[in-house]
C-alpha cells in the first residue's frame, strides 16, 4: 500500500500524489502503480519487473564492455526507493516496457542538481508518440530541505514503452513511482 512506513514528508507526498490521482485521471480501478519499495538498494541487476512492467536500460553501454544494469537508490530523508541507470559513466535512458499497451503513464521522479528530465513514450514499432520534460529538475532551496519529487506524464494510443533520460554522466534521474492505465 502506498504510504506505509513513510516519514511525515513521505506521507505528505503520498497525500499530494493520491489527491492528484483523481485530478489527473489516474483514479480508474484498472490503473496500476509500481513502486520500488521491495527492491534491494545497491545491488545492480539487468532488469526488474513488477505488475507487467519491465525496467531495463534502453541499450547496452557503448563506452565499456560492462553489461547494462539498473540499480535502486534511496531518497535521503524519506526512505523511498527509486530505480536508476547503474552505469554511472554513461547516460543511457531507463526503459519501462508494458506487457500490454497503455494510454497514459505518470512518473514520480527526483534527480541530481545538474540533471534535466525527459520522458518519451513509444509505440510497439519504436515510433515516439509523446514526450514531456524539464530542462532542469527541481532542486532544494536550502541544504536542510529534501530533494524535491516532481511528476511528468505522457499520454497516447498504444504506449508500448517509455524511456526516462536527462542525467549527465555521474548524475541521475530516479523513478520513484510509475502509474499507468489503459
Amino acid at each position: 500500500m502506498i504510504g506505509q512506513n513513510r516519514s511525515c514528508i513521505g506521507c505528505c507526498l503520498v497525500t499530494v500524489v493520491l489527491a492528484g490521482l483523481a485530478v489527473s485521471g489516474f483514479a480508474n480501478a484498472q490503473d496500476r502503480v509500481v513502486d520500488f519499495e521491495s527492491a534491494m538498494i545497491g545491488k545492480p541487476i539487468p532488469t526488474w519487473a513488477d505488475q507487467g512492467v519491465t525496467f531495463e536500460l534502453a541499450h547496452q553501454p557503448q563506452k565499456s564492455k560492462a553489461k547494462g544494469r539498473v540499480s535502486f537508490f534511496p531518497h535521503i530523508g524519506t526512505n523511498r526507493k527509486g530505480i536508476v541507470n547503474a552505469m554511472a559513466n554513461e547516460s543511457i535512458p531507463l526503459r519501462a516496457t508494458f506487457e500490454k499497451p497503455v494510454k497514459k503513464v505518470e512518473l514520480v521522479l527526483w534527480g541530481s542538481t545538474t540533471s534535466a528530465a525527459l520522458v518519451e513514450a513509444f509505440d510497439a514499432d519504436g515510433k515516439r508518440i509523446a514526450k514531456n520534460g524539464l530542462e532542469q529538475v527541481p532542486v532544494r532551496k536550502t541544504p536542510e530541505e529534501h530533494v524535491p519529487f516532481f511528476e511528468l506524464s505522457v499520454a497516447g494510443e498504444s504506449i508500448a514503452y517509455v524511456e526516462i533520460s536527462g542525467a549527465q554522466p555521474g548524475g541521475f534521474v530516479a523513478v520513484d513511482e510509475v502509474r499507468f492505465g489503459r
